[in-house]
């Protein structure tokens, strides 16, 4: 048994266009039909979600049998829930609200075991292949694909701090969080916040990481893309559902 390869944080540093989708439906059998949906990437998310480590291994099972990267939030910038995720099997971690370079720091070394970072070892754990690949513990490494979410103004000051952070493979801008800390709630486009993200796209992909961004809208994602985002989240699940159902409610007038 041989150590996946991560084709995502492969795809990032090669430069080509990753497109994803945040899903919030902690359902196997959702994320299994995600995973067969011809996208490159998803997001299991747990910060925004009821989910824990035990309750998203079933879910990266249920995409692993697809040619989709399959990567996973956590609720916060914590060392011991990271450690969960990533022995459940995550290889792609998108860390949110990170405000420093010593935050991000302390994402990267969450992610990567001694002497680069912090993690614990375990023996027999999924993301080991149950203990089945050789040299797990020193080559792991090699396929972690490291992400923070910069969603604050805070971060924003503090960007080229975290762009200086060894092994960082991406950053993600958040608009939610980052139009609501610029004074613009509930207006993720407005004119100041757009700027400011595409600004922020420009200096990641300068500094030689893969910018990312989630939207649902289709004139933004074009902007960031131009603007030189790799990484792009066409939509969340339970809103895309939720705009079908209703989409479907109206049409029958």
């Amino acid at each position: 048994m041989d150590l996946p390869r991560n084709a995502f944080k492969a795809a990032l540093a090669a430069g080509r266009r990753q497109i994803g989708l945040w899903c919030t439906i902690p359902d196997p059998a959702v994320i299994e039909m995600h995973a067969g949906a011809g996208l490159d990437w998803i997001v299991i998310d747990t910060e925004h979600t009821p989910l824990d480590a035990e309750r998203v291994m079933p879910l990266l099972q249920a995409a692993s049998a697809y040619p989709v990267s399959a990567c996973v939030r956590p609720g916060a910038n914590d060392s011991t829930e990271i450690k969960k995720l990533m022995d459940a099997g995550a290889q792609t971690v998108i860390v949110p609200y990170v405000q420093s370079g010593a935050e991000a720091e302390a994402a990267v070394a969450a992610m990567h075991y001694p002497p680069r970072g912090m993690r614990g070892v375990g023996g027999a754990t999924r993301s080991s292949g149950f203990g089945r690949i050789p040299g797990y513990v020193s080559r792991a490494g090699a396929e972690i694909c490291a992400i923070v979410q910069v969603e604050t103004v805070a971060g924003l000051d503090a960007l080229d701090d975290i762009l200086a952070v060894p092994d960082l493979d991406g950053v993600f801008i958040g608009p939610a969080d980052l139009s609501t800390s610029m004074g613009h709630p509930d207006d993720l486009t407005a004119p100041p916040v757009r700027a400011a993200i595409l600004d922020a796209t420009r200096r990641i992909r300068a500094a030689g990481k893969a910018p990312g961004i989630l939207s649902h809208d289709r004139g933004m994602l074009a902007d960031a893309e131009a603007a030189g985002a790799l990484f792009l989240a066409v939509g969340v699940d339970l809103v895309l559902l939720r705009e079908a159902v209703a989409a479907a409610r109206t049409a029958r007038g």
